[in-house]
């Protein structure tokens, strides 16, 4: 897979480098800014791009800025956001998209195998939130909870849902039967009022609607 890498961050940009290099990825670019990093998605034709959220010259939101660039011209190019704070907000309008995209907190490079599962995930066409992101988000309370209707395992199972996972891989996590997890899923959606459509990514609007009201 050819992936081109973006953060200011000189020592982490080159220590994903490495790591990706060694884990038989093919870096055909590196950016430090925002400008350099739309540059190289354009010359190299990478099959993913990198992104730190927040980089040069404003330190706002120019890695999500680019990425829907970078989506616009070529949709099939796959999408890892990374962040060092929790910013679900601002990645939702990618995610709503329901293919091709993650979005993981730079503490998660760290563990390594984590970190590459969800590449390999997204590179095939998932999508994938952090755990950690969602595990804080599942659990606090709020004053109007868009999910008050679901039992504790339907929550379970929304929460492994928005890592990304696929019935086979929550019925593996939760050892209960694919069946099992296939009426839960069909509980959540009805319960959340997403009705069958040829359109839309089911799954993913039920995660998008608990964490746009976060």
């Amino acid at each position: 897979m050819r992936v081109v890498v973006a953060d200011d961050d000189v020592l982490l940009r080159a220590g994903l480098v490495s790591l990706l290099g060694a884990n038989g990825f093919e870096v055909v670019g590196s950016a430090g800014t925002a400008p350099e990093a739309v540059e190289l998605a354009r010359t190299t034709l990478p099959d993913m791009v990198i992104l730190d959220i927040r980089m040069p010259p404003g330190y706002t939101t120019e890695g999500l800025d680019i990425a829907r660039q970078i989506r616009a011209e070529r949709p099939e190019v796959a999408i890892v956001l990374l962040s060092a704070y929790a910013e679900i907000d601002h990645a939702t309008e990618l995610l709503s998209s329901g293919h091709s995209v993650g979005y993981l907190l730079k503490s998660r490079v760290t563990q390594v195998d984590e970190f590459f599962d969800a590449l390999q995930r997204v590179g095939k066409g998932g999508w994938v939130v952090d755990p950690d992101l969602v595990g804080e988000l599942i659990a606090t309370p709020r004053r109007s909870d868009p999910l008050g209707s679901l039992t504790q395992r339907e929550r379970d199972v929304l929460e492994l849902v928005a890592e990304g996972r696929s019935n086979a891989g929550i019925s593996r996590q939760l050892r209960i039967s694919e069946g099992t997890i296939e009426k839960h899923v069909g509980s959540i959606l009805t319960k959340l009022g997403l009705a069958d459509s040829a359109e839309d990514h089911r799954r993913v609007l039920a995660v998008l609607r608990y964490l746009d009201a976060s």
